[in-house]
């Protein structure tokens, strides 16, 4: 899909993508869908251990993502997944907290779901989001334009 624009952020997001073959952001029209970010170090890649710790590290490493795609952050999304190991209260408690943070002005579409396992052994959270960036989007269509003219 040689079409679409694939974002991995410095660091951690470009070692996933070299290491792993995936990206951490696409965008797609004037959308930008963001891999499952967990609450790992952007530069190390080690994980929080304690799960409040994760969730607020797994919120920042999608600001992460979607502002390396062009996009201004979350005031920009409109859904989220979340998958939890496990999925509790606390769990809850701590994504509510960080909604209230990072969109303080709009309540998107939230789906959460427990798994039994996700990618990596010290994982307990990972969050996707898509993000509506109609302004981004052109200037990401203007900057593809100007860069194959160059060639």
């Amino acid at each position: 899909m040689s079409h679409l624009q694939y974002f991995a952020y410095e660091k951690f997001g470009v070692r996933q993508r070299e290491v792993a073959g995936y990206s951490q952001a696409v965008r797609v029209g004037d959308r930008i869908e963001v891999a499952g970010q967990g609450g790992w170090d952007p530069d190390t890649g080690v994980f929080e251990k304690e799960i409040n710790a994760q969730i607020d590290l797994a919120f920042c490493n999608v600001d992460r993502a979607l502002r390396d795609a062009g996009g201004k952050g979350w005031d920009q999304v409109y859904r989220i997944n979340s998958y939890h190991l496990p999925l509790n209260r606390e769990a809850e408690e701590a994504m509510v907290r960080n909604f209230k943070k990072w969109m303080p002005n709009h309540q998107p579409l939230w789906t959460c779901v427990g798994v039994a396992r996700l990618a990596e052994d010290d994982m307990r959270v990972e969050i996707e989001v898509s993000a509506h960036d109609p302004a981004g989007a052109a200037a990401a269509r203007g900057r593809a334009t100007d860069q194959q003219a160059s060639r």
